[in-house]
């Protein structure tokens, strides 16, 4: 540290610091201890990682020991009752040994034992959403689904539970049509289930009584923001309501506006309370082709248009799209949860229709 000038004042001596080499030294006094945390915290989540792959790794083995022992042995059923004894009257403080947990691990190994996609995927989640999964998914490819939907999304326990009774993967694979063809994927779906704009969406959340207008509509939406991103999928970012766009001497004013990190653009979302009507589409693509020329960056894809109406005729949606190269999709909405049973139907009657083709 230099010092600039020494001078003495009633016999005490003092040092005038160059205000530059001043800065220098208050500033490393003002260091951002705050990494330290950051490091803390990265290697807790770590070490919770890792004690949760350990547990789950434990279950699979305690489930496989005992279903081998109830295949081969005279206790059938008993054996859970057994183990759960066993466990409570000589080891009373390990804890998660009950007799339903136990008959959840025997299921948990017999239906993953043969399935060598699911069992790097179960090790990643917590036993909670396991179960969820376990429970909520009837074959192989939806808790596939399932797995690799909640890792990529780090979905909460509630979050999974919504999609699930909300029947995402089944709404999810009846939009197998609605793809963008000139976006660009970052994320394999053998991997992970990418983006996709969904036929139907279940906005049951919004809570909203049986009449209201497009704004209130919109700021339901708005007040359910977190809700809402959690059903178009959480590569949504919020960048605003009423997002005006200038066309010549016009303003235009977007309904809601988000970016998607996985595809790399801008999502303009348009709300209609009534049916699709073809208009629509016109009006879309002005936002569209205005976001491309003075919003959008250069290293980003085209802008992407979903126009979410309370119904739609699929007849007229074809005809209004059939030789549009326009970047939008046409989506319903429904305000209370569909019928996961119904969709189910749907989904089978178009797998059974895809299989008679191939043959």
């Amino acid at each position: 540290m230099k010092v600039y000038k020494v001078f003495k004042l009633n016999g005490i001596i003092y040092a005038k610091l160059q205000i530059t080499y001043l800065r220098r030294w208050l500033y490393m006094l003002d260091i951002n201890f705050n990494q330290i945390i950051e490091m803390i915290e990265k290697r807790k989540n770590n070490a919770y990682r890792k004690v949760n792959e350990e547990m789950i790794l434990l279950y699979l083995e305690v489930g496989k020991f005992l279903y081998e022992l109830k295949e081969n042995s005279n206790y059938g059923d008993k054996i859970t009752t057994k183990a759960s004894d066993f466990m409570k009257n000589n080891y009373p403080n390990i804890k998660g040994f009950t007799k339903r947990n136990i008959e959840r691990m025997i299921q948990f190994y017999s239906t993953y034992k043969d399935d060598e996609i699911a069992t790097p995927l179960v090790t990643q989640l917590s036993w909670t959403n396991n179960l969820l999964i376990l429970s909520g998914a009837k074959t192989k490819e939806e808790r596939h689904f399932y797995l690799k939907l909640s890792i990529k999304n780090n979905y909460s326990k509630r979050e999974l539970d919504r999609q699930i009774s909300s029947a995402y993967y089944e709404r999810y694979m009846l939009s197998d049509g609605n793809q963008l063809p000139t976006v660009n994927k970052t994320v394999d779906e053998d991997d992970y289930p990418n983006t996709r704009i969904l036929d139907t969406y279940s906005l049951e959340f919004l809570d909203l009584p049986n009449e209201f207008s497009e704004k209130d509509f919109k700021n339901a939406i708005i007040k359910n923001l977190k809700d809402f991103i959690l059903e178009v999928g959480k590569d949504f970012t919020f960048i605003g309501d009423e997002y005006r766009v200038q066309v010549g001497n016009h303003d235009f004013f977007i309904d809601l506006l988000f970016y998607n990190r996985e595809l790399s653009c801008l999502v303009a979302f348009e709300l209609k309370l009534g049916e699709f009507k073809a208009e629509y589409l016109g009006k879309m693509n002005l936002y569209l082709e205005a976001l491309d020329r003075d919003v959008k960056k250069e290293q980003e894809n085209p802008s992407v248009g979903v126009i979410l109406c309370s119904s739609k005729d699929e007849d007229v949606v074809e005809y209004s799209i059939s030789k549009n190269m326009s970047q939008t999709m046409i989506s319903e909405y429904k305000l209370k949860l569909i019928d996961k049973k119904l969709l189910e139907t749907k989904l089978k009657e178009m797998k059974n229709l895809i299989d008679n083709t191939n043959e």
